[in-house]
């Protein structure tokens, strides 16, 4: 096995050229009854909130014609006397398949929607006198400057930009239902400008305490939020029922157990959040437990069982199920219990996870299996998964694996459950010991778009469940619930034992699952994780893995300068890449979650000094122009994982190897509102390149790129094993 390759050198970074004069898509054209229609529709909002009478600022609607990338949202109307994207509290689809299509709701005054519509009609009447009743792209562009003036005060490029946002917006609307629960809910209120929520929602006449109200999050009973959606439904952004059905697991003890372990030493400590801890079990020693359940309630020894099962996996489990042994050890837990039975609250979740993880920051891999029956929402991603995705973005040094959920024996849910739906996290789906999707599972994706299961693994099924020890027995049960544990223990011992960060860890996990054959799957995410530590970790003879890290500090972030070994003039490698990044997410913007795209893009340098990208992605250059539905189905636009490859098949050839051998890498990051939250965001790549004639080129390889300036380190996990135990030794100093 050749050893991963740590590359150490200059990345370097650009800034974006500036955006030119407003234009339509080439054979467009805007009408003048296009225009005061959407004015008409402006003024109709205005009569409506007058005749509300609220104390807050008017929620309007923008229904798009499609799938809207950032740059063709609405800027000038509705913007007032700046962008109407600093404007926006939510996104939602409404529509399916070649329909599917934007609704983006703006918190804007009353004096911002008669300015707009007064404008509107004044570009209207532009329309008509200049351009015969409509205005195509060619008209529009050659519109010289100054050619408005004293037109109704119209400049130049208010009127180019009113234009080009009439054309990809079909209508307004104001929002004036809510979906009905009738139980415990989550509601998220819309920012209509409040700084404190509590206050805001007792001068409508819902006083709430402070435990139940959670960010722009508030839990209301059945009768609280009839109130709220029967006065105020435009208030209400998103709405979930606070019961989480648990998945059922039935749990048959069939025999004692006898197993004995040694004692914990410096081993790393995986976080587990779950039903408590049985500490009966024959590892309790290598667990520190905490019983989180309040005493009024109280636990029985069946509410253990779960929680005490997926330990016992973390802990112990190649020497419980020698046929899945990782090569990754044992490891130490602190198990919380926060949950028991088959109904949670999903507040009550938030809330515990929130001060668990704040008050334990020296874990840094945390198992959740806990999941709900319930399917997830199309257009917002569940308040569980939304704290996961908060706190990961938050602490950079964390990172959650998160079961798939499972299917309950009547098989209604096809989509999975929160918190499964968290982007952010290492979601694991499960597989039979044969390696077959498990017939339980459920499928993504999340918010009609991202990938969700990121992986699976051995979950066990009908045919042969996972062994587990619980209590003062073993049992055999299946479960993602079971899958999750072991990608888990992966993760720690990549970012604990080796040293790796989570960006890099990821990546490998889901690099290494998705191989040279990758093919989607909405069960399997990216692919089976290989069983074994070092397939994860190292590489076949005949290929050369190495990984990258860096920050994204500009909007281009490059190197041209990695010097892949060639042969008699030719390239004979397939490649395939890997990235990973943690982006900041925002539950109030509906299904654009993710604040921060990263555009990856890997191949070879040709003469010109251009980068000639594997999957022939063209984003970002000069006269390129995509959709944005294209742009997320080809390359995963606003996906905080990007995986490249190609097909290692027989009908592979080598191919041309321009001038020296050089390959790059570009990073192009971008945001999705107008501010830098994703500057000096850290980003990992994982990056294998496979010699087609089965030759070993990884000495080559690292001579070439120390010639180059980079520094080379080999990672391999023996010496990295030594290092940390070596690290992890308790020194007494005699006085």
């Amino acid at each position: 096995m050749n050893s991963l390759l740590e590359l150490k050198g200059q990345l370097q970074h650009g800034k974006a050229g500036r955006p030119g004069a407003p234009q339509l898509p080439k054979g467009q054209s805007v009408t003048s009854e296009k225009l005061r229609s959407l004015a008409s529709d402006l003024e109709r909002i205005r009569v409506y909130w007058e005749g509300q009478g609220v104390p807050f600022s008017p929620l309007v609607s923008a229904c798009y014609r499609t799938i809207v990338a950032k740059s063709n949202r609405i800027r000038r109307i509705l913007g007032g006397h700046g962008n109407a994207s600093d404007h926006i509290v939510g996104a939602r689809f409404e529509g399916s398949g070649p329909a599917t299509h934007h609704v983006i709701t703006y918190c804007v005054g009353m004096e911002a929607l008669e300015e707009s519509a007064d404008a509107l009609l004044a570009c209207a009447e532009i329309v008509d006198g200049r351009f015969g009743g409509a205005i195509d792209d060619e008209a529009l562009a050659n519109l010289g400057a100054g050619a408005l003036r004293g037109k109704a005060g119209i400049t130049r490029n208010a009127f180019a930009q009113i234009v080009r946002d009439a054309f990809y917006v079909a209508r307004f609307d104001v929002q004036t239902s809510a979906r009905k629960i009738d139980d415990w809910a989550v509601v998220s209120i819309y920012d209509v400008g409040y700084s404190d929520l509590r206050s805001f929602l007792r001068d409508l006449g819902l006083p709430l305490t402070p435990d139940r109200v959670l960010g722009n999050a508030v839990r209301l009973n059945n009768e609280e939020y009839a109130k709220l959606v029967s006065r105020y439904p435009y208030l209400v952004s998103m709405a979930t029922s606070d019961i989480s059905l648990l998945t059922p697991d039935d749990f048959a003890i069939d025999s004692p157990e006898t197993a004995s372990i040694p004692a914990p030493g410096n081993e790393p400590i995986i976080g587990v959040i779950d039903t408590p801890f049985d500490d009966r079990v024959y590892f309790a020693g290598w667990v520190e437990a905490h019983n989180l359940i309040p005493a009024a309630i109280g636990t029985e020894p069946a509410d253990m069982v779960h929680g005490t099962a997926v330990t016992s996996i973390i802990v112990d489990g190649p020497n419980i199920e020698p046929d899945l042994d990782d090569g990754c050890g044992r490891f130490r837990v602190r198990h919380f219990g926060v949950a028991k039975g088959t109904r949670s609250s999903a507040f009550g979740f938030m809330r515990s996870v929130r001060d668990i993880v704040e008050q334990n920051r020296d874990i840094k891999v945390w198992n959740i299996s806990q999941g709900s029956m319930l399917e997830i929402e199309r257009n917002s991603v569940s308040p569980e998964g939304a704290i996961l995705d908060e706190l990961q973005a938050r602490f950079d040094d964390i990172v959650f694996v998160v079961s798939g959920t499972n299917q309950t024996p009547d098989r209604q849910q096809v989509r999975i459950g929160a918190p499964a739906d968290s982007i952010n996290s290492l979601v694991v789906n499960a597989t039979s010991f044969s390696g077959k999707t498990a017939s339980y599972s459920r499928r993504g994706p999340v918010l009609d778009f991202f990938k969700k299961p990121d992986v699976c693994a051995v979950g066990g099924d009908a045919d042969r469940p996972m062994h587990l020890c619980v209590g003062t027995g073993e049992t055999f049960r299946s479960g993602t619930s079971f899958a999750a544990p072991w990608i888990a223990r992966k993760m720690a011992y990549l970012m604990q034992v080796m040293g790796l960060t989570r960006e890099v860890a990821k990546a490998l996990l889901i690099d290494s699952a998705a191989g040279w054959n990758y093919e989607a799957d909405p069960w399997r995410g990216y692919g089976q994780v290989p069983k074994r530590i070092e397939d994860v970790a190292e590489a076949q003879n005949d290929e050369i893995r190495f990984f990258l890290t860096g920050t994204a500090d500009e909007y281009l972030t490059y190197n041209y300068g990695i010097p892949v070994p060639i042969a008699k003039g030719k390239c004979p490698y397939v490649a395939r890449a890997t990235l990973c990044y943690f982006p900041e997410c925002d539950r109030r913007q509906g299904v654009d979650y993710t604040s921060t795209e990263m555009d990856l893009h890997l191949g070879r340098i040709t003469d010109k000094g251009e980068l000639k990208p594997l999957d022939n992605n063209r984003q970002g250059e000069e006269g390129y122009l995509t959709t944005e539905g294209a742009a997320r189905s080809s390359y995963r636009k606003w996906d905080n994982v990007k995986h490249i490859g190609e097909a290692f098949t027989q009908r592979v050839r080598e191919r041309k190897a321009y001038g020296n051998g050089m390959w790059g890498i570009k990073i192009r990051t971008t945001e999705r509102g107008d501010g830098k939250a994703g500057r000096g965001m850290r980003f990992g790549a994982v990056i294998t390149l496979k010699e087609i004639n089965g030759v070993n080129r990884i000495d080559d390889f690292i001579q070439r790129c120390s010639l180059r300036g980079w520094i080379v380190n080999r990672v391999e996990i023996r010496n990295r094993v030594d290092i940390y135990n070596a690290a992890e030794v308790e020194i007494d100093f005699d006085e």
